[in-house]
């Protein structure tokens, strides 16, 4: 193996990147490569900072196969992979990243190195929607190391690469892992050290980054991603379902709670009073009183089917917690295709919102029913929620009355205020 023609064939990757998906090439420019000591690097890895390669498997990977694993480590910066797995167990996380952005970059036309992580049942789903799939007992494994989080070792899960614990106990004692997931014998490092011993001319394990790191390699990521989008955009070369995840990626952030109570407080603030006082006041001057009206607010769940009981009660329950302190009077409705039948239910502002005991659905959508009943009405709300995944029918024109989306995906709405739940 020349390792000069190894450099040669990961340059001419990334600049074919660069001019045939400018997108993922702004995003690779952006990761140093360094050849890294294969003993803990078997194929690629990244921290956030670096992209690490052992030289030996680039040797064994097409030009074509080497664009989409150059691809495959950016894509795990800008979507900023190391700072949202929170909670989650590691070597679920890791496989569900995978499951994340390989359909992307087949999408893109990129040809797949075998071994990877594909299923086409998680095209267009974030890696928070992929992970609650994920058994515990499966056998797939990364292709790569993602080595921005330090390892985990709780007894039944992968290490470092997302592997499932090797059955030998020899290959535990030595601190290796064999990969039974993409049909070869790569193995990964096990055990968590922040570094490794090194061969010649290979880099060491770099440490898993401090929580301060995360945040600066997040924000700097976020920055890096709108950049990149933003050429390949004016270059026309952006496009289908890597657009789509970027314009989610890049909304506001802040908790869906948070915004809806704050949108709540807003339509519930208090006014004046300028009503003319008793002619028995004293004085003149009449000064302005403060006065409370109560909220009349609409809620409609989605119903479809794409929209857990769990979700919706979870929810009511943030409702509930709002309007307590709102004086809010409650109208909930239900509907897939069509209203539920025996709604609408009505909550007072000092009764709790429960879910019905018989919530049907589970059928098509349709986002008309809900403002066509509305119409109807002699008195229009002073707001409506809608809780959905906002992919259904809409109505042609936009209502009278103001509308708060809170949505489940990545699906966009023609009128009024949309929230990101997850």
């Amino acid at each position: 193996m020349d390792l000069t023609v190894v450099e040669q064939k990961l340059a001419t990757a990334r600049t074919q990147l660069i001019l045939d998906r400018p997108f993922l090439g702004a995003l690779v420019l952006r990761l140093p490569l360094v050849a890294a000591d294969r003993k803990w690097c078997k194929t690629t890895a990244t921290d956030a900072r670096k992209l690490y390669y052992n030289p030996e498997y680039i040797d064994s990977l097409s030009l074509k196969e080497t664009e989409f694993i150059l691809a495959h480590e950016a894509l795990h910066c800008g979507l900023a992979h190391f700072a949202r797995r929170e909670n989650r167990l590691k070597w679920r996380w890791d496989i569900a990243c995978d499951y994340a952005i390989n359909p992307l970059l087949i999408d893109e036309g990129l040809t797949a190195p075998y071994g990877i992580l594909y299923d086409r049942g998680f095209a267009d789903m974030t890696a928070e929607e992929i992970y609650p799939y994920l058994d515990k007992k499966m056998a797939d494994q990364t292709i790569d190391q993602h080595i921005y989080d330090a390892e985990e070792d709780d007894g039944d899960q992968g290490q470092g690469t997302g592997e499932m614990p090797s059955n030998s106990d020899q290959s535990e004692a030595d601190g290796e892992v064999t990969d039974k997931g993409g049909g070869s014998d790569v193995k990964g490092m096990t055990g968590g050290r922040a570094e490794s011993d090194t061969d010649a001319g290979g880099a060491k394990r770099p440490r898993p980054l401090t929580g301060q790191q995360r945040e600066d390699l997040s924000v700097q990521w976020q920055q890096r991603l709108a950049g990149a989008a933003q050429q390949a955009m004016q270059a026309g070369k952006l496009a289908g379902s890597l657009a789509r995840l970027v314009d989610h990626m890049l909304q506001p952030s802040l908790p869906w709670r948070m915004l809806l109570a704050r949108y709540l407080s807003y339509i519930a603030r208090n006014d004046y009073s300028y009503m003319r006082p008793s002619s028995r006041r004293e004085g003149p001057a009449i000064f302005p009183s403060m006065r409370s009206t109560e909220v009349n607010i609409a809620v409609v769940v989605d119903t479809s089917g794409s929209i857990s009981t769990a979700e919706i009660s979870e929810f009511l329950s943030e409702i509930n917690a709002i309007k307590g302190q709102l004086s809010a009077r409650i109208t909930l409705l239900a509907c897939d295709a069509q209203l539920a039948s025996d709604c609408p239910w009505t909550y007072e502002a000092w009764e709790e919102v429960t879910l019905p005991k018989k919530l049907v659905g589970g059928g098509g959508t349709s986002f008309v029913p809900p403002f066509q009943w509305l119409g109807e009405q002699d008195i229009q709300p002073d707001l409506l929620v809608y809780f959905t995944d906002a992919e259904g029918k809409f109505p042609e024109q936009e209502p009278a009355v103001d509308v708060l989306w809170l949505v489940k995906g990545k699906n966009k709405v023609p009128f009024g205020t949309r929230v990101q739940l997850n």
